[in-house]
């Protein structure tokens, strides 16, 4: 589903060769949208993983749980909040999860960025 909306894009900018006037412009606006739209995902997977700690009563308060989850998630894990023994394996599957998604997001990011890059280049160039 991701990649035909890629392949949407590619269509829209080469259908619009004539139209596109500032092609560098259009590949920023697609790029920082992405972007953004991998941020709302990475928030909902963290709340997610919030709600998930406050259904097993690993955390007491939904504030807790979200600082939590969102400090495990990114593995930067210095919010002072500790898990108690029997949940500290599920902490550490997060922030293991966290650094999958992550790594997978920033490839998917180069991959838009590759192909409209290509794109791109395709109208910026003259066809000879």
């Amino acid at each position: 589903m991701i990649f035909r909306g890629l392949q949407w894009v590619g269509q829209i900018t080469r259908s619009q060769e004539q139209d596109i006037r500032h092609p560098t412009t259009l590949a920023v606006l697609l790029i920082a949208i992405v972007g953004l739209l991998l941020s709302i995902l990475h928030g909902f997977e963290a709340a997610l993983w919030a709600a998930a700690y406050l259904l097993v009563g690993a955390i007491g308060s939904q504030r807790d749980a979200v600082l939590y989850s969102l400090d495990s998630f990114t593995t930067r894990g210095a919010s002072g909040l500790e898990l108690g023994p029997e949940w500290r394996l599920m902490g550490a599957l997060e922030a293991a999860d966290g650094m999958l998604l992550f790594g997978i997001s920033t490839a998917f990011v180069f991959t838009v960025m590759y192909r409209i890059v290509g794109t791109t280049d395709d109208i910026e160039r003259p066809h000879l």
